[in-house]
Parts: structure tokens; sequence; C-alpha cells
């Protein structure tokens, strides 16, 4: 998908592409600010805890870090927005930092898919898929795991765009 074009990085993308991505990152958008809940699972995982055993470490550096990371998430969907093409498919071209901006914003948007999906370390997904098709085909988990894996797709073919 990714290609290296010099120093950008190049995708050609479907409307459908276009449209998924669009969704997705959005949707990262809105739980980081409108739906932003410390008790949503999805939350935790994008703002762990970095001291578990302690809690009142734990809300201090939550105190200092997280306004900073939270814009800096928001700021990295907002990269995935301003770079794809209005209304149909068409080429995306990134230079480095917009590019690490997509790589952190898809980590993100695949890491609050996997809680929703309840994706864990050991998960064969191609198995999750072809458990979810027998189910129902036109399911909404189908469509879901679906993007889930797209997402980690376009993810890793940016990752070897940048590592040529």
């Amino acid at each position: 998908m990714f290609r290296r074009q010099g120093d950008r990085y190049v995708v050609a993308l479907a409307p459908d592409e276009v449209r998924v991505l669009r969704k997705v990152a959005s949707e990262v958008v809105g739980l980081l600010t409108d739906g932003f809940d410390h008790t949503d699972p999805v939350v935790g995982r994008l703002f762990p805890d970095i001291y578990p055993e302690d809690p009142a470490n734990s809300a201090d550096f939550r105190r200092y870090t997280e306004g900073d990371l939270k814009t800096a998430k928001i700021d990295q969907a907002g990269a995935i927005l301003a770079a794809l093409p209005d209304g149909a498919g068409g080429e995306v071209r990134l230079d480095t930092e917009a590019a690490e901006a997509w790589l952190r914003a898809l980590n993100d948007a695949r890491l609050a898919m996997g809680v929703r999906l309840e994706i864990r370390d050991g998960t064969d997904l191609g198995a999750e898929l072809d458990e979810a098709m027998l189910v129902d085909p036109g399911s909404n988990r189908v469509f879901q795991l679906s993007v889930y894996a797209y997402l980690g797709y376009l993810q890793e073919s940016l990752l070897n765009a940048m590592l040529d």
C-alpha cells in the first residue's frame, strides 16, 4: 500500500478506505474529547496507570501529563483527517512528521478497537474473523474485525515504507 517516493510516503486510497479512516480517526477524537471517561476501558488502555500499585502517584503523574498526551493523541488523529482526500478516494502524501503521526494514531485506533473487540495478545485474528463470518457474515463484528485488520495492515505498510 504505502510506498516511499523521495521524501514522502504515498498511498492511493479507495473511497471506502477514505470513509473508514475518516470515521475511525473521528471516533478517536470524539473519545478523547466529548466521550473522555476514565472509567471507560478504552481510555484506560490509551492512558494506562504508570504506577498501578500506587494510585496516589499515578494520579499525580496523570494530573501533570494527561492534558499534553490527550492533545497529542487528538493532533495525531487530526493528522489522518487532514491528509485524507475530500470525498472520494485519492492519493495521500505524507512527510516524515505526518507519517509518524499516522503511525501513532493508527496504533491508538487499533488499541481502542482491540479493547472493544476483546482482542488479546494471543488472539488469532483470522480465526476470530472466520468464526464471526460463520455466525453472521453481515454482522457488525465482521465489519469491525475487518477494519481492525485493515488498520494493522495499513500501519505495517507505512512502517515498512519508512524503514526502506
